[in-house]
């Protein structure tokens, strides 16, 4: 007799539509440089997989900077653990732009609304929402899963996960593979076609800090050694610079599996093989891979000066820089090319690019799981522009997947949800999130 296979019942999904909006309500606001205080939510969801038998911990390299760690057995002691984590930090949000205040957490119209809606208080309610259904039916995962719900995210993960990764890698002993955010979700390109991008790499971040130095003087004289147009210069040659392609494994098999789905007959590796004609011919499609088909460097924040009258002797300049996996030799060649001899740069923050396996038993049962709940959808693969705490879990050898489960309706722009106004999520997107994940980590 077949093994009754059972969902997750009606109280998970009452439960994840509340966590999400009390998790909002929770303002952990991270406005850089250790301005935030993840602990109230750290609180929150320990005391709620406390409640449901599942003992947490929490750690904290600063005050208040909360990380909550747990472990649930699985039933096969010699399976590898998985490792699910999501972060609690999210970013500003200004009350003036909103329509509903961002830390309400109001539901309204069949919607969640508040900052954090997908970035990505919804993942940690759905994550909570089933392994407090397992509790109360008695359901056992086959593979131990890891539960990290951390602080610190949205700046430099160092009160998060880098510090968990460097100070406690005991618990996360026996992770091979993890699972968070960016992955998952629906995506309409056009009527009738709803994509499912599962995330199986990151662009590398390097945040550069630039320095021109100069002579300092009077504004009204002639000065050739100008700090500021040495450093507007280089910065205008960062931002005009047109990368390369550089096609990856990941971002090659994101382009192979849609030109199938529109018919598109391509080689990737043909020596005559365009990559931006592609791009033209996917259509809106193309915006799940365009941005990761190169490396990037955009200008973000210039500092120079005190008074209109006085030429300073230093200016400042900052670039949000990201690498493809296998391209960072090529970013810092170009960065000592693009900034010249009279503007230094380094690496403010710097953090590796990733690569998952597209191919693996993993990503198969990921697929599948989408596929069960939504059959007519298209799962295909692809590489996030950015990047999140999977980079700092990787020094510990986990390979991550993007995957937080969504089925939203046409004309809901997710990626546009990403610090965002009115950042918001549908209690049906919440509740499809709910039985994929609940079905995914219950088959892994």
């Amino acid at each position: 007799m077949a093994e009754e296979v059972r969902e997750p019942d009606a109280t998970a999904l009452d439960e994840v539509v509340t966590f999400t909006s009390e998790l909002i309500r929770i303002d952990t606001t991270n406005r850089g440089g250790g301005d935030c205080r993840e602990r109230p939510a750290a609180e929150y969801v320990a005391e709620r997989l406390a409640t449901a038998g599942i003992e947490p911990t929490l750690l904290e390299r600063t005050t208040g900077r909360t990380n909550v760690v747990a472990r649930i057995p699985g039933t096969d002691p010699a399976a590898p653990a998985l490792l699910v984590h999501g972060h609690l930090d999210v970013v500003p949000a200004d009350p003036a732009e909103w329509s509903v205040h961002p830390f309400s957490g109001e539901v309204r119209d069949g919607l969640v609304w508040g900052r954090g809606a997908v970035d990505m208080k919804n993942m940690d309610a759905m994550v909570l929402a089933v392994v407090r259904s397992w509790a109360r039916q008695g359901v056992r995962p086959r593979r131990d899963v890891v539960l990290a719900y951390t602080a610190d995210e949205e700046d430099s993960a160092a009160d998060g996960s880098g510090f968990l990764a460097d100070r406690h890698a005991g618990l996360f002993e026996g992770c091979t593979e993890g699972i968070s955010e960016s992955g998952a979700f629906s995506f309409h390109p056009e009527p009738g076609t709803t994509l499912y991008p599962i995330a199986a790499g990151e662009r590398g971040t390097a945040w550069l800090k630039l320095t021109a130095h100069g002579r300092a003087g009077h504004g009204s004289k002639v000065n050739t050694a100008n700090a500021v147009t040495r450093l507007a210069a280089a910065v205008a040659r960062i931002g005009a610079h047109t990368w390369p392609v550089r096609l990856t494994t990941t971002v090659r098999a994101a382009l192979t599996e849609l030109a199938a789905l529109y018919g598109i007959e391509i080689d990737t590796r043909a020596p005559d093989f365009d990559t931006d004609l592609l791009l033209d011919k996917l259509g809106p499609a193309a915006a799940l891979v365009a941005p990761t088909v190169r490396n990037s460097a955009n200008p973000t924040m210039l500092d120079a000066g005190y008074k209109v009258n006085v030429i300073p002797g230093t200016a400042v300049a900052y670039v949000d820089g990201r690498m493809l996996p296998g391209g960072e030799e090529e970013f810092t060649e170009t960065m000592d090319r693009l900034t010249g001899p009279d503007v230094e740069w380094e690496f403010h923050h710097r953090e590796v690019p990733l690569e998952a396996p597209v191919d693996s038993p993993t990503f198969a049962k990921l697929r599948a799981a989408v596929e069960r709940f939504d059959p007519d959808g298209h799962v295909v693969p692809f590489t996030m522009s950015g990047g999140t705490d999977a980079k700092q879990f990787s020094r510990l050898g986990i390979t991550g997947y993007g995957f937080s489960p969504l089925k939203l309706p046409p004309g809901l722009d997710y990626a546009a949800l990403f610090h965002g106004v009115d950042e918001r999520v549908p209690v049906d997107a919440l509740h499809f999130g709910v039985r994929v994940l609940d079905h995914y980590l219950k088959s892994a």
